[in-house]
């Protein structure tokens, strides 16, 4: 059973730092319970407080993912329409051209939003231009929540007893 929750707690911990690029994927909620399964073999635990700061910061780094595009448009003086275009260009771009659709949709959606509500070309750019450094900013915050979890999923099978871990 041991070998079936490793195998799991490494597919997930996968799919985890996948989801950091596709916004169709929880990045960290899925590389967390990967974690999780890791904790759950009669081989490898992890420490309750361990668990419970990244079960934290998982959800943290969730929710300011889906934040971090609409205060990046609104702080470049973006409106409802751009913060609208962002996401729908998101979900277009993933689907009809990825996987540069991911980075290009949010930008382009937000650019067409702006422009619909009357904001002119360069105030429309700008409000683009934030919802795409939001969108990369919180890209990187799940690549890196869920590439921590997989180093340190990494580090107690290959380490034995590293600090903050019990085995």
């Amino acid at each position: 059973m041991d070998y079936l929750l490793i195998a799991f707690g490494f597919l997930f911990l996968l799919l985890g730092i996948a989801g950091g690029i596709l916004p169709v994927l929880p990045g960290p909620p899925l590389s967390y319970l990967g974690l999780l399964f890791f904790h759950w073999t009669e081989r490898y635990s992890f420490s309750s407080d361990f668990l419970w700061i990244w079960g934290g910061v998982s959800a943290l780094v969730y929710f300011t993912d889906t934040v971090i595009p609409i205060l990046g448009t609104k702080k470049f003086g973006g409106t409802k329409r751009g913060v609208w275009g962002s996401i729908i260009g998101l979900v277009f771009g993933m689907f009809l051209f990825p996987p540069f659709g991911i980075i290009v949709g949010p930008f382009l959606g937000a650019l067409i939003g702006e422009l619909s509500a009357g904001q002119n070309n360069q105030q429309a750019f700008r409000a683009a231009m934030g919802s795409f450094l939001g969108f990369l900013f919180g890209t990187l915050l799940k690549l890196i929540a869920s590439g921590w979890m997989l180093f340190e999923a990494i580090r107690l099978i290959t380490a034995g007893n590293p600090p903050g871990i019990q085995v």
